[in-house]
């Protein structure tokens, strides 16, 4: 156990808290730096996904309930974005708390999930760019990525976020 969970430090509270407290209590160098990029980035879709919100609100105004309801749907992506993102983060501050036996990795492993995740964001969102905003230079990787029908796009975020469950799963 680390310093920050013997020294009385071992109750968090909501999401921020688990940030504060994954970080101290974790060997993991590569995870410290996980729960930086996560939060940093985490703040800026967040901010993207509020300000996309209200902007959507302000462009359905007068319109028909079906443009309404869709609303609810970027809170969705939100979700689905967001979870996974911060996923390790919570799965590493509970495991500390209750002193579960884990991998000496498990940290590790799950920063390295967790990196796989946004790195599969940045390919999914290559995949869904319309052919009129694609660049014409992309390399052999980004024509291959252009290459897929726009709805693969949502294959790699998924497929990395199984991974990140799956890594909190086995690596006991």
């Amino acid at each position: 156990m680390t310093e920050a969970a013997t020294t009385g430090e071992d109750e968090y509270s909501g999401l921020f808290g688990a940030f504060r407290y994954s970080f101290r209590a974790t060997d993991s160098n590569v995870f410290r730096l996980y729960v930086l990029v996560s939060f940093v980035l985490g703040f800026i879709l967040g901010l993207t996904f509020v300000l996309a919100l209200i902007f959507w609100f302000v462009e359905t105004l007068g319109h028909s309930a079906l443009d309404t309801t869709s609303n609810a749907f970027l809170g969705v992506v939100a979700m689905f974005v967001l979870g996974p993102l911060f996923a390790p983060v919570l799965f590493v501050a509970r495991r500390h708390r209750r002193g579960e036996a884990t991998v000496s990795t498990y940290d590790t492993l799950l920063a390295l999930g967790g990196f796989l995740f946004v790195v599969s964001l940045y390919a999914g969102l290559i995949i869904t760019v319309p052919p009129e905003y694609q660049t014409a230079n992309a390399g052999v990787i980004g024509e291959f990525l252009y290459s897929l029908p726009q709805l693969f796009g949502l294959v790699p975020p998924l497929a990395a976020a199984l991974v990140i469950f799956a890594i909190h799963r086995f690596a006991r």
